[in-house]
């Protein structure tokens, strides 16, 4: 079931929302068991942070879409948008276990030692589902990619964003959301400073 009005909200609350949801692309469906809240203008961990740009114009847009763009100049990463129009307010999708087509992932992501790892990670989720810098601004709901919510949020576990530094990245935003207990989850990587 897809429901525009549910991502219609704060990433914060969108967030364990999403926990649970399928997403499938290109032959792949991937159950997300890990999630990141960004915020907008008021996070400074956020592509919408500092305003909209030709790059992260997605994010300003209608909830139930996909931003995607490119990480480290490697792998295409997803987010989910949510919020109310102009709020750049996105979920990014953090990690996930492969429900169907696993051999496609696995032809996708040949180094993985374990099915586990085949969507563990932002990059690798990336891959598993095929995701591609023209995928940006794609309708979860009518597309090639698609997005099935529960109907009942997870239980789930709070926490840092993995790699955000300064204020946007500990106490003051724990805005990483994840299913306890889940093999597929990502380990905790804290940022590291650029200055030592």
């Amino acid at each position: 079931m897809f429901d525009r009005s549910l991502l219609a909200v704060p990433a914060v609350e969108a967030a364990p929302l999403l926990l649970g949801a399928v997403i499938t692309s290109r032959g792949v469906s991937v159950r997300l068991t890990e999630v990141e809240a960004y915020m907008g203008a008021e996070d400074p961990g956020s592509h919408g942070h500092r305003g909209r740009t030709p790059r992260n114009s997605t994010m300003f847009g209608e909830a139930g879409r996909l931003y995607c763009y490119r990480s480290y100049g490697i792998h295409v990463c997803g987010n989910i948008v949510t919020g109310e129009r102009g709020s750049s307010s996105g979920v990014l999708m953090r990690a996930g276990e492969v429900i169907d087509g696993i051999e496609i992932a696995r032809e996708r992501r040949s180094t993985s030692k374990t099915d586990a790892d085949l969507a563990r990670g932002p990059g690798r989720l990336g891959v598993a589902l095929a995701l591609q810098l023209d995928d940006d601004g794609s309708d979860l709901e009518s597309g090639q990619i698609s997005l099935q919510l529960p109907p009942v949020a997870s239980s789930f576990a709070t926490g840092p964003r993995t790699g955000v530094s300064g204020i946007a990245g500990s106490v003051a935003f724990p805005w990483r959301f994840w299913i306890p207990g889940d093999i597929t989850v990502s380990p905790y990587r804290r940022s590291v400073s650029r200055n030592a």
